[in-house]
């Protein structure tokens, strides 16, 4: 009996490893990621405005029908880039994810208080290069850090 309950456990406790394991993996393994889907539609450092979500046709999972979309796939070994987002009447947001689709920033209207989203995205090692001019404040533009050289 004892030896039963033994085996039981046992092959709990593995088929949990193996399933955190698996979970955790799959965002790393997957072919199909945001930035492979969205590669083939749109233009490296361009914006490139969705086509409205459709339940039969999105490029991407769960889209709301609700809101516009635009997208750009960023490479920034080149060089930082400079964003301008007008603000709208509606609800307004930009949002930056890494490669991997990690969120490491988002900003919206009400957060910018301002008609204009203006923000200078770069690598830690770009932003170390900037020159350092007393005249520019950091109130003056936003500079995002971006971990990765690729995004979206």
């Amino acid at each position: 009996m004892i030896r039963l309950l033994f085996t039981v456990i046992v092959g709990v406790l593995l088929g949990g490893v193996v399933h955190l394991v698996s979970v955790l993996a799959l965002p790393r393994i997957s072919t199909q990621d945001a930035y492979s889907r969205l590669t083939p539609m749109t233009k490296l450092n361009a914006v490139t405005q969705l086509p409205l979500a459709d339940p039969n046709n999105s490029p991407m999972p769960f889209m709301d029908p609700a809101f516009a979309m635009a997208i750009c796939r960023y490479d920034l070994s080149e060089g930082p880039l400079k964003l301008t987002v007008p603000v709208s009447q509606a609800y307004t947001s930009v949002s930056f994810y890494t490669r991997n689709e990690i969120a490491y920033y988002a900003i919206n209207d009400r957060s910018a208080g301002k008609r204009v989203i203006e923000l200078d995205l770069m690598t830690e090692a770009q932003h170390e290069d900037l020159p350092e001019d007393e005249e520019i404040t950091a109130a003056d533009r936003l500079i995002i850090d971006s971990p990765t050289t690729t995004g979206l």
